[in-house]
């Protein structure tokens, strides 16, 4: 038998074109863009897969017959004529309109279970509209709470980072389209659990008169179509986002900002937003669900 010859490797194909220069980091950008991947457990994300996900399915689940899965599209009363060359492509409105609050949520599968995607931290900073110098100060305080930076975690741009909060239109005596007003940081994956454990075991508990968040007054009745702690009477009462706002005061409470709080001008107030994928009727009730399992209080609302 003989014996098989041994394989020579190509070589490695040359270098034609030499790689990009960042000018501003003085370093050779890679052709691929570089992220920073899980570096250690994350102990809120452990919980959400171990015990959260599946009490969230247990509780939010909503059986829904296989004949109601794929219902027949909705008449569209036209109101432009489609033979007409000039009125082809217009878009024609449903019938009555815009029907946000009777969006039906998706049904209750275990790849919809509702999930964290991001979390956004906003501060408003009237002081900015004066100086632009003034808003210095909110993107260092954002920049530490975060540790987000433009173009982090690699040589290419794969983070956002702290982005100005800009106006977009004109409002007389107040503002102009494109003038810095604030800043804002968005946060995904393990930061935004690191995040989260911070605002309940360090901010949160040293609150004077925080009960919780608020939640809206409950819209029950023969006529209402909505569960007794829904409050659908905006188009973002269908949508999966629960927002609550921290006094200038809490800021001092972060354990980021408390070991040099000399370093910062003043205190702001923030505004969190936690984003999930939740949609439709009572998509803020299974928001609610799921950020009060990471021990975020809430509170309702007396008339």
């Amino acid at each position: 038998m003989p014996l098989l010859r041994p394989t020579r490797f190509g070589r490695p194909p040359p270098i034609t074109k030499d790689l990009l220069f960042d000018t501003r980091r003085k370093l050779p950008r890679p052709p691929v863009n570089l992220r920073l991947r899980e570096f250690a457990p994350c102990r809120l994300l452990d919980h959400y897969h171990a015990t959260l996900s599946d009490n969230l399915m247990y509780m939010n689940y909503t059986h829904t017959p296989p004949s109601e899965l794929k219902k027949p599209a909705r008449e569209i009363r036209l109101r432009w004529d489609p033979s007409n060359p000039y009125s082809r492509y217009r878009k024609n409105e449903p019938v009555g309109g815009v029907q946000w609050s009777k969006m039906p949520p998706e049904p209750s599968t275990p790849e919809n279970i509702t999930c964290l995607e991001a979390v956004q931290i906003h501060v408003m900073a009237k002081d900015a509209l004066t100086s632009r110098s003034n808003l210095l100060g909110v993107i260092a305080a954002l920049r530490a709470l975060s540790g987000e930076t433009e173009g982090g975690a690699g040589a290419l741009k794969s983070g956002t980072g702290v982005q100005i909060v800009r106006g977009k239109k004109q409002v007389g005596g107040w503002i102009r389209a494109g003038m810095p007003a604030g800043a804002k940081v968005t946060l995904k994956g393990p930061p935004m659990y690191d995040l989260i454990a911070t605002l309940t075991e360090f901010v949160l508990p040293r609150l004077r008169e925080f009960n919780g968040i608020s939640m809206p007054v409950a819209v029950s009745g023969h006529t209402s179509y909505l569960p007794a702690s829904s409050n659908a009477v905006k188009a973002s009462d269908v949508s999966g986002v629960i927002s609550f706002g921290l006094p200038p005061e809490a800021m001092a409470f972060w354990p980021q900002i408390e070991v040099n709080q000399d370093a910062y001008p003043k205190m702001y107030g923030m505004h969190i937003h936690f984003i999930t994928n939740a949609v439709g009727i009572g998509a803020q009730e299974r928001a609610r669900a799921l950020v009060s399992g990471f021990q975020i209080p809430f509170v309702r609302r007396s008339q």
